[in-house]
């Protein structure tokens, strides 16, 4: 139910997915985010996963899902997930457009493939390949200009959550991008302490909840209250079937990033349990 025709009208330009009128307060549809990183290891392991999924449905009106398989497997799988009512979204993109840029693709290719969300960002790209917040602000720059959606991950390595440095490290991340953004909702930040991410340790609801609230608190102060209200924040971070209900019922918390478990049958478990949220 998306309120009366008045507040529909007020808010024409609000788009269903991600905002509607409940009980009298602005809510974010979830959103479940399923990256396959580089797997599985062949594209017969990729149907049989869909078709494992096939049987399951959810509701689109109450949960986004978007899946991030690698660029090889995208195009075999995409007309099958969406066929399910998924979208599809590259790993990573080039911070630059066509040209003599070898092993890149640019926001023009995804928009020319249809494919409408690429994520930007996450730990692997940063720690692993030396992304740096200045790339990661260029990308996403791109992004804006062609219309593609962003997931862009955020979040703290261990040593920095000991040193008491999460939100300064969300904070930072962030403030490269913000200058960048002119329509937020084409932007999902996916909030991954790094950590947490496919070690088996989650953060506690109550952590993850402080931190979401953290991020939205800054987008307050440095963009504003209607942003921050608005903007959806996933979790990251070894999310499963048995742990993902407690923390999409925290109230900053609107869907996940999901790993490893995404490539599994039982990643609609995450799915269902979320669209109740």
């Amino acid at each position: 139910h998306f309120g009366s025709r008045v507040v529909a009208k007020r808010n024409h330009n609000l788009r269903p997915l991600a905002t509607r009128c409940v009980e009298g307060r602005m809510s974010r549809t979830p959103i479940i985010g399923g990256n396959w990183k580089c797997n599985p290891a062949s594209v017969k392991d990729a149907e049989k996963l869909l078709e494992a999924w096939k049987g399951e449905s959810f509701d689109t009106a109450k949960v986004e899902v978007v899946i991030c398989p690698t660029s090889l497997h995208l195009p075999v799988v995409k007309p099958g997930l969406e066929a399910m009512g998924m979208q599809v979204s590259a790993q990573n993109v080039s911070a630059t457009g066509f040209g003599a840029f070898t092993g890149e693709h640019a926001a023009e290719h995804l928009v020319d493939f249809g494919v409408p969300w690429t994520l930007i960002g996450h730990s692997e790209r940063r720690t692993k390949y030396g992304e740096t917040d200045e790339l990661t602000a260029q990308k996403v720059e791109q992004c804006q200009a062609k219309g593609v959606k962003v997931i862009f991950c955020i979040g703290e390595l261990l040593e920095e959550r000991e040193a008491g440095k999460t939100d300064e490290v969300n904070k930072r991340q962030l403030a490269a991008i913000i200058p960048k953004v002119t329509d937020w909702e084409k932007m999902v930040i996916a909030y991954e302490p790094v950590w947490a991410i496919g070690t088996g340790k989650v953060a506690t609801p109550d952590q993850a909840q402080e931190a979401h609230a953290a991020i939205r608190a800054y987008l307050k102060e440095a963009v504003s209250e209607d942003v921050a209200g608005k903007v959806r924040i996933q979790y990251g971070g070894s999310v499963t079937p048995e742990n993902c209900a407690e923390l999409i019922g925290k109230a900053d918390i609107d869907g996940f990033l999901v790993g490893g478990a995404s490539l599994k049958p039982s990643f609609m478990d995450i799915v269902k349990a979320s669209q109740g949220a």
